[in-house]
């Protein structure tokens, strides 16, 4: 299904105003590959029948907002790049049992966590590594735009194929059970993840103050401006000594100065300076 240019600019200007999400000229075949599908799920003949119902509506509704869905990446993986989840194993949950050790609390915020890998793998290596915790109050927000991805990520059900990216053999057997052709994560970790829905460039619901924040690879989508805003907020619920973990391609370099990074066990982090 081929995209008129009035209609990927209409598309384009959509996920930029209801996401953030910046689709540059050259992203037609993103697109179309992605709408496609879904305008023939919904009883579409063509693509541009689809957009021209979109187009016909006065207000966003269910076709808008599964038009969004669709054009949000929700790449993923347990574990995902491996070293932000050993500078917390080596380092920085060390230190805050040191740190924390009157209040016995700690809370995590996982931002854009798609399937849930991310949280889940925050809650596995806190049971599997540090079992000091046990009786602490450990909150783990997980929160997303797509009702699709949080959906699955609270059913916590994944595919063979999902498990054997990133996640170990070991906590595989420990902490999934096998039903049919996926595994699903057991209770003990899955109720240690809340899933909520979010938009991060709508006004944010009250935030708990922050021990680590997690919002990697979803501000490469973003421009700066949009950028700068949510770094602005994220500020605003870190509590101090708290830690900002951003995607391998990302920086707050010329974004916010109140931010400085560091390595801690090869894993760039973000503190407040």
């Amino acid at each position: 299904m081929a995209i008129t240019k009035a209609d990927f600019e209409y598309v384009a200007q959509l996920a930029r105003s209801q996401a953030a999400i910046v689709l540059e000229p050259g992203k037609e075949y993103l697109v179309e590959n992605r709408l496609g599908s879904l305008a023939q799920r919904e009883g579409f003949p063509t693509l541009e029948a689809f957009i021209g119902k979109m187009r016909s509506e006065k207000i966003i509704n269910g076709l808008h907002h599964k038009t969004i869905d669709a054009l949000t990446t929700n790449e993923t993986l347990f574990f995902r790049d491996f070293n932000p989840f050993e500078a917390l194993r080596k380092t920085i949950l060390p230190k805050f049992i040191e740190t924390r050790g009157a209040s016995r609390q700690l809370t995590v915020w996982s931002a854009a966590c798609s399937t849930g890998q991310e949280p889940y793998s925050l809650a596995m290596l806190i049971r599997e590594k540090f079992p000091q915790l046990n009786d602490w109050r450990i909150t783990i927000l997980a929160t997303d735009l797509s009702p699709t991805v949080l959906r699955v990520a609270g059913e916590g059900s994944y595919s063979q194929f999902e498990v054997n990216r990133g996640l170990p053999a070991v906590y595989l057997v420990k902490y999934f059970s096998k039903q049919n052709d996926r595994w699903v994560i057991k209770d003990e970790i899955k109720k240690m993840v809340q899933f909520k829905p979010m938009n991060l460039i709508e006004p944010w619901p009250m935030m708990p103050p922050c021990d680590l924040v997690f919002i990697r690879n979803v501000m490469i989508y973003f421009d700066v401006e949009t950028k700068k805003s949510i770094l602005k907020k994220i500020r605003a619920c870190m509590l101090p000594h708290s830690f900002l973990f951003l995607g391998t391609a990302e920086t707050t370099l010329n974004l916010d100065p109140a931010f400085v990074s560091e390595t801690v066990d090869k894993a760039a982090v973000y503190r407040l300076t």
